[in-house]
């Protein structure tokens, strides 16, 4: 494979630098704009619920979240393809700029429509930051290396997604909405000071034009196809001809889009790099972990309220040892990836033993203890850790040097997209199993997941145990969905060619 032979000199001039300087040197600069990124796509969850009664648009307050995720995946690809031809360092201060200013326009804005514009330039800068914090790993550390930081980044990852919401509420409650975003600024403005000791690694000279027409195609795409994902989750005959005009426009815009690239001098979506496959199968593998594991994030919560009773603060004291054992798996992953050099071995394991938790929660769940639990979930975010560096290991080590962010975007994009289709997969399969065995329990689960509520106590005993029977029922089959993705994952990662660093 010709990337294989090209990134030998990836990361090369870092490979005699002692290990401690170096990580001291890197890490801090590009920890802190992956946590900003990451956090700002759950600590506004939180927020919602007081926007949305500041400004009095309830039936809006997804359009906050939505934009966010849609400009971000966005920017991915774009900010890839910039860095690789002008140079990481310069595309970070732009990422930071575009990031900090969108924080204060979001902060000031008096209406839920002109929020919403705030979070889409908020998320142009967002998308910036994480793909380029991956790919700079790639630029500044040896191949081997790589492993480890990846594993540092995945853990910073985790940490800001289960420190987001905490935060999130906390400053709404004492300190109003607004805080969510006007406390960007200064940790902001900290890592715009990190970002200035970074290497400035200048390209060689590149023959890069503009693709206007790859980007019109590529964000028609990703926008309506991230609609249409979200709009699946809302079971509703209503919402089915616009469900099928954006399905349509998604369709065509990928044609279309694959129709420009091919023929394109500089394309923003590298087509000859997403055919190979160590790549695509990388990505792909991306795309089920992440739906595996956002959709278990996203409903675990909401099972453990609904079917178990327990209060939110007992559900978030639950879901700490999950979010403890993707850190310490995805660190623990890293190291050993650097110790032997081996890496698909790590998901392929990993996934076969995330597979086997989440088949014994779907099957006794009910059954087991909350301590019980707990460790079950511990042992599932260990292994699930052990897919994140390995993935973005392995595409920029097939990529190669001078392609670093274009393969580091891609992982983003696939793991954006994977989580939007598990989520909305997973809530299809949810509504049609409750549809079919109760209709009255998929309309009180309905409007119990709208408005964070337990099923009535005022029903009829008999009415109340049926209807918590069939939910548990529900989210069995929901498990089993899950678990069908880490499956397909470990085969996926099974496939990959590159198997040693």
């Amino acid at each position: 494979m010709s990337g294989d032979r090209a990134q030998g000199s990836a990361g090369a001039s870092g490979s005699g630098r002692p290990a401690r300087p170096t990580f001291f040197a890197i890490f801090p600069s590009i920890m802190l704009p992956m946590f900003l990124a990451v956090v700002d796509q759950t600590i506004v969850a939180t927020a919602l619920p007081a926007i949305a009664a500041d400004t009095g648009n309830v039936e809006r307050a997804s359009w906050i979240v939505v934009s966010y995720l849609i400009a971000s995946t966005i920017a991915a690809p774009i900010y890839g393809r910039l860095g690789d031809a002008f140079g990481r360092r310069r595309l970070m201060f732009g990422a930071l700029a575009i990031f900090i200013a969108a924080s204060l326009l979001c902060a000031a804005a008096p209406t839920i429509e002109l929020l919403t514009l705030a979070r889409v330039f908020q998320g142009l800068g967002g998308g910036g930051l994480m793909t380029l914090s991956q790919a700079l790993i790639g630029e500044a550390i040896p191949p081997r290396e790589r492993a480890r930081y990846q594993g540092y980044l995945a853990a910073v990852a985790v940490s800001a997604n289960t420190f987001g919401p905490v935060a999130g509420g906390y400053l709404t409650e004492h300190f109003g909405w607004r805080s969510v975003f006007l406390v960007n600024l200064p940790i902001g403005f900290i890592a715009v000071l990190l970002t200035r000791k970074l290497e400035n690694r200048v390209p060689e000279k590149s023959d890069w034009r503009p693709d206007p027409l790859g980007l019109l195609w590529f964000t028609i795409f990703v926008t309506t196809t991230l609609l249409t994902l979200e709009q699946a989750q809302h079971v509703d005959r209503a919402a089915v001809p616009m469900l099928g005009g954006l399905f349509a426009a998604s369709v065509i815009s990928l044609v279309l889009l694959v129709r420009q690239e091919r023929r394109a001098p500089s394309p923003l979506i590298p087509l000859s790099l997403l055919g190979l496959p160590a790549i695509w199968r990388s990505d792909a593998l991306a795309a089920f972990q992440g739906a595996a594991l956002v959709s278990l994030i996203t409903f675990l919560p909401i099972y453990l309220e609904v079917v178990r009773g327990l209060s939110p603060g007992e559900t978030g004291l639950l879901l700490v040892p999950l979010t403890i054992g993707i850190g310490t798996g995805s660190l623990l992953t890293g190291r050993l990836v650097s110790k032997t050099g081996r890496t698909t071995i790590f998901p392929v394991v990993g996934l076969a033993l995330v597979t086997a938790t989440l088949i014994v929660l779907a099957a006794s769940a009910q059954a087991l203890s909350t301590t019980a639990l707990g460790w079950l979930l511990l042992c599932n975010g260990l292994f699930m850790g052990t897919v994140m560096g390995v993935v973005q290991v392995t595409v920029q080590y097939a990529a190669g040097p001078k392609q670093l962010g274009e393969a580091a975007a891609s992982v983003q994009f696939s793991r954006s997209v994977g989580a939007a289709f598990g989520t909305a997969l997973v809530t299809a399969v949810l509504f049609a199993v409750l549809s079919m065995k109760n209709p009255e329990a998929a309309r009180l689960f309905a409007a119990m997941t709208e408005h964070g509520a337990h099923v009535p106590s005022n029903l009829p005993a008999a009415q109340l145990a049926d209807v918590q029977a069939v939910i548990a029922d529900a989210f069995r089959i929901a498990f089993l969905s899950i678990a069908a993705f880490t499956a397909v994952g470990c085969l996926l990662a099974l496939s990959i060619p590159v198997r040693r660093i």
